[in-house]
């Protein structure tokens, strides 16, 4: 069997957690191959909103698999509180839900050491959430971080406090005002550490690569969003991990010519969470509108997200670089009540027409380039097939598919399971 992968096109925030929960039925296995708990996958159905942290969005769904991938970090505590919050609904969690001994460990220090790092750096802040996702990922390529399978280790607690000592010691040189209690800290850490072992440990690329000699269907999903890639995204405004396709061979330990298709999600506009450039921000009326409507704020972070009109540029480049298969449009309804929508085709960058991402894409060199389309008033919440649609929703979408050149398969019109259309 392959691997098929879903993944995000613009800067988080589009829609993935609700669209593996509307594919869960077809898979096996749903794999997380990347990210830490910064990422919120919200899924809503039967009248309640779920939000997701680290746990694969198909731990609703009695019959898959869920494992965490050696590509993501975990922070126990967090883990914890999240597998706390799913109890209610009596998911079987510790039989559904495996984790990879090679996934990173954020520690407390990690948190602290990310704040002291944003602090420093004033006016020039990236944004970071301070859940501790950067400087983990940064001990792992320093080859100096902890691991799930080091919680299994004898002298566990002695790696743990070199590493904490050496944290201190960094959130030191940063010379910031910072109050912490490391000791309370650490107490609910390792508490947490310890009702993490009641879950099962896996060597996970040996796991997945046996399920798929088995004829296992397994669906990879990751956090964040493309144009967040360490390689790919808006450097330094980015993620400390891959989300694109690449991420998913390396964060699941599986080749890539077991990836078949690649289902590439977007909004129907876009938005940015934190700080760096976005050509087609609305710093107006109608980019609160959308926030309003669209309740645009961040399902971990609680932060308000910008709003904009859809940037061609940037999707075609996300469905370049990640090999896109199919496109799931996502808050279609958003736009309802428009007149007109405009989209980005291309950018004037430094005076000349071009349509494909540069290098730098801050305001200084860039210019959005707009085509305007014709936008409709129809309410799309209950609709349920595509013949429904009003007919200026349908020129829209065959817009974007005759430019990005990749068919539009789902549109998404509502936040519940049951409001997504299949074209």
């Amino acid at each position: 069997m392959t691997v098929d992968l879903l993944l995000g096109l613009q800067w988080g925030d589009e829609g993935k957690g609700k669209i593996v929960d509307v594919l869960t039925s077809k898979y096996d296995i749903i794999a997380r191959f990347q990210g830490g708990p910064n990422a919120g996958h919200t899924l809503e159905f039967d009248g309640i909103k779920h939000v997701l942290r680290t746990i694969p969005s198909g731990i609703f769904h009695k019959n898959s698999i869920n494992i965490i991938g050696n590509g993501v970090v975990i922070d126990p505590v967090v883990f914890i509180k999240e597998i706390e919050g799913l109890e209610k609904f009596n998911i079987d969690i510790y039989s559904r839900l495996l984790i990879s001994r090679k996934a990173h460990l954020i520690l407390p220090t990690h948190r602290l050491l990310d704040a002291a790092s944003e602090a420093a750096k004033g006016k020039a802040k990236i944004g970071s959430t301070l859940k501790g996702i950067g400087p983990t990922y940064m001990d792992k390529t320093g080859r100096n971080g902890l691991r799930i399978g080091d919680i299994e280790l004898v002298d566990f607690k002695e790696r743990y406090r070199a590493l904490a000592d050496k944290h201190e010691a960094m959130i030191a040189f940063h010379d910031v005002d910072m109050q912490y209690n490391l000791k309370e800290m650490e107490a609910e850490f390792f508490e947490a550490v310890e009702q993490l072992q009641k879950l099962t440990f896996i060597d996970s690329e040996d796991y997945i690569n046996k399920a798929l000699k088995e004829g296992k269907s397994i669906l990879a999903e990751g956090a964040q969003g493309s144009l967040l890639d360490i390689d790919f995204g808006t450097y330094p405004f980015v993620t400390s991990s891959n989300t694109t396709a690449a991420g998913a061979c390396t964060g699941l330990g599986v080749p890539p010519n077991k990836v078949k298709n690649v289902f590439g999600i977007f909004k129907a506009y876009t938005t940015r969470v934190g700080s760096g450039p976005f050509p087609t921000e609305l710093d107006n009326e109608i980019g609160a509108t959308m926030a309003k409507v669209g309740r645009e704020f961040g399902s971990v972070t609680g932060r308000a997200r910008r709003c904009g009109w859809l940037d061609l540029v940037a999707l075609k480049y996300a469905v370049q670089v990640n090999g896109v298969t199919e496109l799931y449009m996502m808050k279609g309804d958003v736009l309802s009540g428009f007149d007109t929508l405009k989209v980005c085709t291309e950018y004037s960058y430094k005076g000349q027409k071009i349509d494909h991402l540069p290098y730098n894409i801050e305001p200084e060199n860039i210019k959005p380039v707009y085509v305007e389309l014709k936008g409709w008033k129809a309410d799309l919440t209950s609709m349920t097939s595509y013949e429904q649609l009003p007919q200026e929703l349908k020129e829209y979408i065959k817009f974007i598919e005759d430019s990005v050149e990749v068919p539009v398969k789902i549109v998404s019109v509502g936040p519940d399971r049951m409001q997504t259309i299949t074209k």
